[in-house]
């Protein structure tokens, strides 16, 4: 079986509602959502979740999370240049570190978590704070495939 990439899209209707369809899964997703990132500082959760949409493309929860960030009192500033985070002053050493953790894991195929980007996030997040934000990069890419694969439509 070979996978293209299509880099146009004809018709961006939602595939399937995953909810009612397998609801003990979905059920599953949440609880795990809301164990995601505990303990970490909610605007940190939300850019984390923004970034990792963004390398995945998923619209939904693009939204979702660009939202739910403003609404926390991010700046549409640090929105905007999330990605771009690399080359933008107006991320906190923490803050750096989570993005790049973010990106690598999201990429894992392409970047395998290096040494150098672990050893950052150790750093700037003693064990327990790295956990749970392994955690939440790992849940926000899980929402992420299911997003894209079903095309949850966004603003719903």
């Amino acid at each position: 079986m070979t996978i293209t990439k299509s880099t146009q899209r004809t018709d961006n209707t939602q595939r399937m509602d995953l909810k009612f369809l397998a609801p003990r899964f979905y059920k599953a997703m949440l609880t795990l959502d809301a164990a995601a990132g505990e303990g970490l500082e909610a605007g940190l959760k939300e850019l984390v979740r923004v970034r990792a949409s963004q390398l995945n493309g998923c619209v939904y929860c693009i939204d979702m999370h660009s939202t739910d960030a403003r609404v926390g009192g991010e700046t549409e500033q640090r929105l905007y240049a999330l990605p771009a985070w690399q080359e933008a002053p107006y991320y906190t050493e923490r803050e750096r570190a989570a993005l790049e953790l973010t990106d690598a894991m999201t990429l894992l195929s392409q970047t395998h978590v290096p040494d150098a980007t672990y050893e950052r996030a150790a750093k700037e997040f003693p064990d327990a704070e790295l956990a749970a934000l392994i955690g939440l990069i790992l849940t926000i890419n899980a929402w992420n495939r299911i997003g894209v694969t079903t095309r949850l439509q966004p603003g719903t």
